[in-house]
């Protein structure tokens, strides 16, 4: 058993519901200073400076916010592929519909070659969703091929932080 191993199975659950590649620490908030020798004006400043510096800092990197290479690529590969082809559908519907009625003498109903079209391109947008939620976003773990139970997995996430957001908003 490997140091890797045995530190993954030594995490608390708690690490198990945050995405994998989330910032495993979180940097601590820089506290005011407290003037006690200075008139309130400059107090008044001092208290601010401090204020800004937290705001102007973010809480996290950008390395670590960043969504590692290889997830990345294997979004980009699902999006392709479950955009694309309903997508490309799309435009041949729109393609062959012209070509039958210049050529033959097929004269297809426009609504229904517009109602095909927009199916083809609705699935194509929707396609977009579906293949960042259904690609695995562990790096050591490709996934399935449709992407069924991480889809589900990653829908969870999501539907959690909505909720969490909410309530801190509220």
């Amino acid at each position: 058993m490997s140091a890797e191993e045995s530190e993954r199975q030594s995490e608390t659950p708690a690490a198990d519901t945050s995405l994998p590649f989330e910032p495993k620490k979180k940097r601590q908030k820089q506290k005011p200073v407290k003037a006690t020798s200075t008139p309130p004006a400059q107090a008044k400043e001092k208290a601010k400076e401090p204020e800004k510096q937290a705001i102007k800092q973010p809480p996290f990197s950008k390395e670590e916010m960043a969504i590692p290479q290889v997830v990345s690529q294997r979004m980009i590969r699902r999006v392709a592929a479950f955009c694309g082809i309903p997508t490309a559908l799309g435009i041949i519907t729109l393609v062959v519909s012209y070509l039958l009625a210049i050529y033959s003498d097929i004269k297809l109903p426009p609504i229904a070659v517009l109602l095909v079209n927009m199916g083809f391109f609705g699935l194509g947008v929707l396609g977009i969703t579906y293949g960042v939620l259904s690609a695995s976003w562990d790096e050591e773990r490709a996934g399935s091929l449709l992407g069924l139970g991480e889809f589900g997995t990653n829908w969870g996430r999501m539907v959690a932080v909505w909720r969490e957001t909410r309530q801190k908003n509220t």
